[in-house]
């Protein structure tokens, strides 16, 4: 868990709460080895949905940035 807290900077309690929800929809697994708790995806198949979501947003994410009202400012105001 502390890698994603590094690599998204967002509280620990933060990632936890997404991670149980993703393991609680059976998205993700953990795997415990001593204290650590490995996650992998649940199902190979959600890679591909996962590229295809980082493709669609590469091809369109600063658009939507930019939009009044799903952009980073909109959410800004809310």
């Amino acid at each position: 868990m502390s890698d994603l807290v590094a690599e998204l900077g967002l509280a620990q309690s933060t990632i936890s709460e997404h991670v149980a929800c993703l393991r609680d929809c059976a998205l993700v697994e953990g795997r415990t080895q001593g204290r650590q708790v490995f996650y992998s995806l649940a199902q190979p198949e959600l890679m591909d949905l996962l590229e295809s979501a980082e493709t669609l947003l590469h091809a369109t994410g600063y658009q939507v940035d930019l939009c009044g009202t799903y952009g980073s400012d909109a959410r800004a105001t809310e």
